[in-house]
């Protein structure tokens, strides 16, 4: 796997902290750069915990399924991206609230890094270096997450929704990608 290729589902994965993040900003009265990088800290350290996790999973049933992985990786992909398709496009707008208590925190992180989980067992598939690839997604979305904070602050939510969106896209694209590549190269 590409280092672009990396980047790709690395923003792709962090679109959903990025909404979230822009939410948090939303609610926040006056920009705070603390809370932005305990946001940014939880949902970067989760997106990165989630996919070694995947990781660790798949690489035990690896051997049992490698005809098939591209598939697999393929079909994970895909229903991840159109979760998130289906819900930028869901009407219903979620609310939100400026805390970074703990339980509200790891909440957030763990519902916004679920999709990572399949994408590590994906990664296991593929035989992807998983410490720099779970160091790169954590990274990129402790960015994006306080970027995300910040335009929030500034903007507010009219971009949560394409942000969702185009991360679903990113990860569909990915798994189209890898499926092509396995059975017509």
């Amino acid at each position: 796997m590409s280092l672009f290729e990396l980047f790709l589902i690395a923003v792709g994965l962090s679109m959903d902290a990025f909404a979230v993040s822009i939410c948090k900003g939303l609610s926040m009265g006056k920009m705070n750069f603390k809370h932005a990088l305990i946001i940014g800290l939880y949902f970067g350290g989760f997106q990165a915990l989630m996919p070694f996790i995947g990781y660790v999973l798949g690489a035990r049933f690896q051997n049992a399924i490698t005809a098939y992985d591209h598939w697999i990786a393929f079909f994970l992909l895909a229903i991840i991206g159109g979760n998130m398709i289906k819900e930028a496009l869901d009407a219903n707008e979620d609310s939100c609230d400026a805390s970074v208590a703990f339980k509200d925190m790891v909440i957030l992180a763990i519902a916004t890094s679920i999709d990572a989980l399949a994408v590590g067992v994906t990664f296991a598939f593929l035989q992807v270096n998983i410490i720099p690839a779970v160091s790169f997604i954590g990274i990129i979305t402790f960015l994006l997450s306080i970027i995300g904070v910040k335009a929030g602050n500034v903007f507010g939510c009219r971009y949560k929704s394409k942000a969702e969106f185009a991360g679903g896209f990113i990860l569909i694209a990915i798994g189209l990608k890898i499926l092509v590549e396995h059975l017509f190269f």
